[in-house]
């Protein structure tokens, strides 16, 4: 369990009621992307509580926006949400910016509004379940809003509500949970804690992959296990190079989340091995062992051959948008990696992945 979580696996809307009464919510707000009535849970009863589901796949302010306003004139008490990152993102704006001035969102201090949340994903990959951050866009700009009281204190983990995945959705999203895995360990804020985490959703995503692609309910929950355990870890450390080089790639190429981050790794990964010092060699050793291999290179050769077993690849970068990707990369995200990437290091990575075959 995550440090102030409380979270259940399986169970259905029994656990999800569980969940409600620990919570003290009496009266739920749903907040729900728009999959929900396709989806075993909209047989729950809580499918008839008061909802918004006006979620954008990169979730704007104004959406978060118009939830604060359907929240404060629904009398409800707490929210659940249910649905991906970008459900995840505008629960956590909605108890964030409840009484910021609207317009002035962003540029408000996150204040805790003590509304309980309960989060219950339907994609097992982005972790947002068990972090306290939130990527929220304004006029196509990203913004990462971060605040202890934004990690959901309740969790339903429910397999049963990834079945009717697109397989490509199902690809990027276990990617982006095993990139997390990955940054967390070699993370320069990793502690003996988030390693233990990140290891244990590698070991628990790697093998369910097949089966959870073919659609075994048992395997995707515990698939959505495993992902979750590399939210918690990534919650401890936050995210590296991989991850901030791949936020431009989304606004740009129109690719997932998880897709831009699976290939940001490998290059990134790459350029470690060639250029590490003992200390991360060993590190990318330990790495290249959690994934079935000897070491640092035969790992990224492991990695690289379930990118293509996956039919996951670069897009068509453009030479002219390469300077722009690389003013996109959160300086802050660089500074917690394992070795420093300047400006013509991104550079270098982002021309190799233009080029990648």
């Amino acid at each position: 369990m995550s440090k102030h979580q409380r979270i259940l696996s399986g169970g259905g809307w029994e656990n999800l009621n569980k969940l409600l009464e620990e919570a003290g919510v009496v009266r739920p707000f749903l907040l729900c992307g728009k999959s929900f009535d396709r989806l075993p849970c909209a047989a729950w009863p809580v499918a008839g509580a008061p909802r918004f589901n006006g979620i954008s796949p990169n979730p704007d302010i104004a959406d978060v926006r118009r939830a604060i306003a359907a929240f404060a004139a629904s009398g409800c008490d707490g929210i659940v949400a249910v649905g991906g990152g970008s459900a995840m993102d505008t629960a956590k704006g909605v108890k964030a910016f409840l009484h910021a001035p609207a317009g002035e969102e962003l540029r408000s201090a996150v204040s805790d509004t003590g509304i309980p949340l309960i989060a219950v994903p339907t994609t097992a990959g982005s972790g947002s379940e068990s972090t306290p951050f939130a990527v929220l866009y304004e006029n196509g700009v990203k913004h990462s809003v971060a605040h202890e009281s934004l990690l959901p204190g309740f969790v339903l983990l429910e397999g049963s509500l990834l079945a009717s995945l697109p397989v490509y959705q199902k690809k990027c999203t276990l990617l982006d949970a095993l990139c997390q895995a990955l940054e967390s360990h070699w993370s320069r804020k990793a502690t003996e804690e988030s390693r233990c985490l990140a290891e244990a959703a590698v070991a628990g995503i790697l093998p369910e992959i097949d089966a959870y692609l073919a659609g075994d309910i048992a395997a995707a929950q515990r698939m959505l296990e495993a992902s979750n355990l590399a939210g918690q870890a990534i919650q401890r450390t936050t995210t590296t190079a991989a991850h901030a080089m791949s936020y431009k790639l989304t606004g740009l190429y129109g690719i997932p989340h998880g897709h831009a981050v699976a290939i940001s790794m490998a290059q990134v990964w790459q350029y470690f091995l060639h250029n590490g010092d003992d200390a991360l060699q060993r590190e990318l050793d330990t790495l290249g062992r959690l994934l079935g291999g000897q070491n640092g290179a035969d790992g990224l050769a492991r990695y690289t051959q379930l990118l293509r077993r996956l039919d996951i690849a670069a897009p068509a970068i453009a030479p002219q948008d390469i300077d722009l990707l690389v003013a996109s990369v959160n300086p802050q995200r660089l500074g917690n990696s394992p070795m420093p990437l300047d400006a013509a290091v991104l550079k270098s990575l982002y021309t190799q992945l233009a080029t990648a075959v």
